[in-house]
């Protein structure tokens, strides 16, 4: 009986954290008209969301374009078909890798540290202060950072698919043989659409990239909200939004992709 009263506590914990993170995100979407109101906060928190996040995504993600070039460099070359390595570096990085990659970073920077900010709030009771004084939590806390990683996800993302591709052409030039001019002009025959002005593989990818960051922001001032019991319980709020993201991050992006790609 006490197995079955823990389990049974642990998925009654999952349940009401995940219709919290739901009602928590249907709140501040419609208190989205007053975002203007907050237009300075807003702006610290994009700041903060992509320029400080970018330059370690961008390292991240030249490297991932280089590791992707060169494992499938090695396998097509034995089958003397290196030349579409620009092909499969860029519809891997714009479809899938850039913003996996970038969401997965912002969670771990972004995200802990939002679920951080207002974990603290909440145990010292700063929260509960601005509910005295008939201040929402969600409008004044939730809504710029939500809409500010929301925004700055895709944004991040467009340079990591650049640099993913660049660093793909830097292994294929030294490493496999094949010239820059060849791989690049491998890589816009790839992602040009002649019927649309922006290709599937890119906005499909962008696409991603905003569903990530929103997914992420909302999981992780769910997760400060929610915190309980000094530090400790502080620290387990931002692995648990950490955590909550990357899942989410992956189950979203499957469902993405088999609905626009099936």
């Amino acid at each position: 009986m006490n197995f079955m009263a823990t389990v049974g506590a642990a998925l009654r914990e999952r349940v009401t954290s995940a219709g919290y993170v739901f009602s928590l995100l249907l709140h501040t979407l419609r208190l989205g008209h007053r975002l203007p109101r907050r237009l300075r906060f807003f702006l610290d928190a994009c700041f903060s969301a992509g320029v400080r996040a970018l330059p370690v995504t961008m390292i991240v993600a030249m490297f991932a374009g280089m590791i992707l070039a060169l494992q499938t460099g090695i396998e097509l070359r034995n089958y003397g078909q290196t030349g579409a390595i620009g092909t499969i570096t860029a519809l891997s990085m714009c479809r899938e890798m850039g913003p996996f990659i970038t969401a997965v970073i912002l969670a771990a920077t972004v995200g802990s540290a939002m679920a951080a900010e207002l974990g603290t709030m909440n145990v010292s009771d700063e929260v509960t202060a601005l509910e005295v004084m008939s201040v929402d939590p969600a409008d004044f806390l939730v809504l710029p950072r939500v809409a500010a990683l929301t925004i700055m996800c895709p944004a991040v993302t467009v340079f990591s698919n650049l640099l993913g591709v660049a660093g793909g052409s830097l292994v294929a030039d030294f490493q496999l043989g094949i010239s820059t001019t060849y791989y690049w002009n491998t890589v816009e025959r790839a992602l040009t659409d002649s019927v649309n002005f922006l290709p599937k593989d890119i906005y499909v990818g962008l696409l991603k990239a905003t569903v990530f960051g929103c997914l992420i922001s909302t999981i992780s001032c769910a997760a400060g909200l929610r915190a309980r019991g000094g530090a400790l319980g502080v620290g387990a709020a931002v692995q648990g939004a950490v955590r909550n993201s990357v899942v989410m991050i992956i189950i979203s992006g499957f469902i993405i992709t088999s609905f626009f790609y099936r």
